[in-house]
């Protein structure tokens, strides 16, 4: 069994950490919300949804990392614009074999903790499918778990990459491994750029959007715009028709209330940079014009000047 640190355990890292550790993984859970590192420690994690009902008792969850230690696993899944505080908090848990898996929604996070890590140990991870929310600190539920998958940045070796997918698969999850990262990100992107903002800008969740005259087709052409972006800029696509793809993994999830919405419930800062604001800005860099998600994005914004 592998000694795991989740650095970033929200909504969705619970969900990682709870079924990891359910199988007899070492997981170590790092978050700054109190009230869930209060409540996991007291009552320990329950986690509800796709995956069952089950409640487990984490190796520790905390709010830094200063007590764990070299792991051989090391997840970093906060909000992108958290990237590069939980990357320097990171720094003790590396050993020479310590894989480092960035997961992120949108685009660049690789990047930015690779700048501090070093890419010789990193992979990118993209899951989707998940629709995971804290309705109570200690509680984590979760509509699905349909993507997960990974690739190397740059240099991690194949056995290594293998090696680290394989505390997932032995959790439970199913996993996919690529050789074109660009692809494996793209891929989900697009349906992020469909539904996030959509969700945040409406309130409805990814069923009611997809089912509702007037929100559906802004979420279609975000999507479209994303798509004319990655083949301006040379990504391979390989889901058929990008819309059906996205409408197939949104049907399975049509509860999910996406994570910028849930941000936005709670007046939170979301990811509007990282995902849809991602594509005016490669539009305006691959000459794609690129009004609706623009639009959106802008709106996003505003309503989030109002509490931020």
């Amino acid at each position: 069994m592998a000694k795991v640190a989740i650095v970033g355990c929200g909504a969705m890292g619970s969900v990682y950490a709870g079924l990891m550790q359910r199988a007899g993984h070492e997981v170590h859970g790092v978050c700054l919300w109190a009230d869930h590192v209060a409540a996991v420690n007291a009552r320990g994690l329950r986690v509800t949804g796709a995956s069952g009902d089950h409640t487990v008792h984490l190796a520790s969850m905390a709010s830094s990392t200063d007590h764990i230690g070299v792991c051989d696993l090391v997840i970093i899944a906060t909000k992108a614009f958290d990237v590069e505080v939980a990357a320097e908090s990171s720094r003790s848990l590396l050993g020479p074999a310590t894989v480092v898996q960035t997961i992120q929604n949108g685009l660049g996070s690789p990047e930015r903790v690779a700048a501090i890590l070093g890419p010789a140990r990193l992979a990118i991870g993209v899951v989707g499918g998940f629709g995971a929310s804290v309705p109570e600190p200690g509680l984590v539920h979760h509509n699905g778990m349909e993507m997960i998958r990974f690739g190397s940045f740059d240099e991690l070796p194949r056995p290594d990459l293998e090696a680290s997918s394989e505390v997932w698969t032995s959790s439970g999850f199913t996993v996919k491994l690529f050789d074109d990262t660009d692809q494996m990100v793209w891929e989900k992107f697009i349906m992020n750029v469909a539904f996030s903002g959509t969700t945040c800008a409406t309130g409805l969740t990814i069923g009611e959007v997809m089912a509702d005259p007037d929100a559906w087709p802004v979420a279609e052409a975000c999507a479209n715009e994303a798509v004319a972006v990655a083949r301006a800029a040379g990504i391979r696509l390989e889901v058929g028709d990008p819309i059906e793809h996205i409408r197939a993994l949104g049907s399975k999830i049509p509860n999910a209330r996406p994570s910028m919405l849930l941000d936005f419930d709670l007046k939170r800062r979301g990811e509007v940079e990282a995902i849809v604001g991602q594509v005016a800005v490669l539009g305006e860099k691959y000459g794609v014009d690129t009004p609706t998600t623009r639009t959106l994005a802008g709106i996003i914004r505003a309503r989030e000047s109002g509490y931020l």
